[in-house]
């Protein structure tokens, strides 16, 4: 017999609208400036290390620095942003998110300034590295504010433009700066940071509510197992990010870097497993969506990298600038506010994102596959089409792929407990943070072994006293003559000229190798999209929930 006292589980979508209920229906002007707060600062922190990245010439040549030492710019600043990522959980449960993120704005807008003004090596770093802690809360705390004050008709667009705002600041930059460049001044790519951060720091002290204060007697946060973490993830990530210029295991920074890191992110393991945080929440992470959409999250940052790093490279080794570049990355960007309201009105007719993620997915390996049919002979005008194709897909897909993240972030609870929502959001900046630049990293080491491997294989076909290999050196040589000192002097440039013939086309097979890789790696992504298990609730259904109305003063 049957026990009177049976209790029913909910259903998966019982719950989904239970949770959905608690968003905020209505939208005021304050919640409105802080979802304007929020996608600034997402965008800011991309296009400033873009900006970074693309100006770090001129920043050594400013600082009169070699190569290597320049190398740590990018590395300082990005670890910075690594170590505040997972802290800032910490600093947001316990001071709230608009106090931390007013007063980062702020030492970042001044840090910015006064950037262009030091001459200083060692300061420089040390600029950097507060540029990077300070900005390195803006995607953890705004994310997280945008997930608990969106209402529910506008949370596709909210979603979309955060995207939008992420995706953009990478194509735009490469013009932005080389028109700073050109008609301004490399500060530029500093001081377009410091006028952006005032506007971010209105929108947050108009739109984001001060939070209530912290109930006494509770349990106490942990300040070391933040610190243990934070610091781990940081020196792991520039071990990774210097492992290609310092020759990875041989060298013993890059071991020293590392094994820190990994000793670092152990003992804030076993702190966790002896004394869990009232601010962490990791058991949350352990579900089938989250897990998947973190590795999504990993290989779509890695399809950037044909933005990213193989565009720009097939252009450069021909000589061209920032400026001259630019012009092929930015067509990836003229596609995307359209993009986004369409996405955006999708999915409010109930589309699933899952859907938005394999289209976006498809379309990025169609065009790297037409750009796979590159020629040294390209210039700008060539990647035009290819690049608003290219555009499309990226757009789409991470559109696509950060609605999965909210769904997901929505109907698993994480928005009933506030250590959820930070353990959430601070888990897809780490993997955001990490998949970048071991993807960057990855690219150019696999870039610079292809080109050693067809510059041997080239080099096989050219060998001294064959009639094709002398044919072309007697003709060079005689072209070169009347502007050389001799016939000796003519042969000997002759020569050199066919090694860097021969050196440009073993790197134009290396791109081409580069495109088809990332074409692979959006067919690994369709793959893990194919796993994703389908939400409770789509977007569509939330637009007919009534939640509770909150009233902003």
């Amino acid at each position: 017999m049957a026990s009177a006292n049976v209790v029913t589980r909910p259903t998966p979508a019982q719950i989904a609208r239970a949770t959905a209920t608690a968003i905020p229906s209505e939208i005021s002007t304050r919640p409105l400036l802080g979802i304007v707060g929020v996608l600034i600062g997402a965008g800011l922190v991309t296009l400033t290390g873009r900006m970074l990245s693309l100006g770090l010439a001129d920043l050594r040549g400013h600082v009169g620095i070699s190569s290597d030492q320049g190398a740590w710019f990018d590395s300082a600043y990005n670890a910075a942003i690594m170590f505040i990522g997972p802290f800032s959980v910490y600093l947001g449960g316990l001071l709230g998110p608009r106090r931390v993120l007013l007063f980062a704005a702020g030492v970042f807008t001044v840090t910015c300034a006064f950037l262009p003004f030091i001459h200083s090596y060692s300061l420089l770093i040390a600029a950097l590295i507060v540029a990077g802690l300070t900005s390195g809360t803006f995607y953890p705390l705004t994310l997280t504010f945008a997930l608990r004050i969106s209402p529910l008709r506008f949370l596709p667009f909210t979603m979309a433009f955060y995207a939008t705002f992420i995706d953009g600041a990478v194509n735009v930059a490469p013009s932005l700066y080389g028109w700073y460049r050109e008609h301004l001044s490399w500060h530029w790519m500093f001081w377009n940071s410091a006028v952006i951060a005032p506007v971010m720091m209105i929108c947050i002290y108009f739109g984001i509510p001060p939070a209530p204060a912290r109930k006494k007697g509770g349990p106490v946060p942990s300040f070391v197992g933040f610190l243990y973490l934070s610091a781990g993830l940081a020196l792991m990530l520039a071990a990774i990010q210097q492992g290609q210029r310092l020759d990875w295991w041989r060298s013993g920074v890059f071991n020293a870097l590392f094994w820190s890191g990994a000793f670092f992110t152990l003992c804030a393991l076993i702190r966790r497993l002896c004394g869990p945080n009232p601010l962490v929440a990791l058991p949350y992470l352990w579900q089938w969506n989250t897990v998947l959409l973190g590795m999504l999250l990993f290989w779509f940052r890695f399809t950037l990298t044909s933005t990213i790093i193989l565009v720009p490279q097939s252009l450069a080794i021909r000589g061209f600038e920032a400026g001259q570049i630019g012009p092929a990355v930015i067509w990836s960007a003229v596609p995307l506010l359209l993009i986004t309201f369409i996405a955006a009105l999708l999915m409010l007719q109930k589309l699933d994102p899952r859907l938005l993620l394999a289209v976006g997915l498809t379309c990025t390996a169609f065009a790297v596959c037409l750009n796979a049919d590159y020629t040294t002979v390209w210039s700008a005008a060539n990647y035009y089409r290819t690049e608003l194709l290219m555009g499309v897909g990226q757009a789409v897909s991470l559109i696509g792929l950060v609605g999965c993240i909210i769904l997901q972030g929505v109907f698993t609870g994480g928005l009933s407990k506030p250590q959820w929502i930070l353990t959430f959001s601070a888990f897809f900046h780490t993997i955001r943070l990490f998949g970048g630049t071991a993807g960057a990293v990855y690219m150019a080491h696999f870039v610079a072994d292809r080109e050693k491997l067809h510059s041997n294989l080239l080099g096989l076909h050219v060998t001294q006293g064959s009639w094709i290999t002398n044919g072309n050196l007697h003709a060079l040589a005689a072209g070169l003559y009347a502007r050389s000192s001799g016939a000796a002097a003519a042969s000997a440039r002759a020569v050199d000229l066919i090694g860097d013939r021969l050196r440009l086309q073993a790197y134009a097979l290396s791109l081409i190798d580069g495109f088809h890789l990332v074409a692979w790696s959006c067919l690994l992504g369709l793959l893990l999209t194919a796993l994703l298990r389908k939400s409770p609730l789509n977007y569509g259904d939330l637009s007919t929930l009534q939640p509770v109305k909150e009233t902003h003063s």
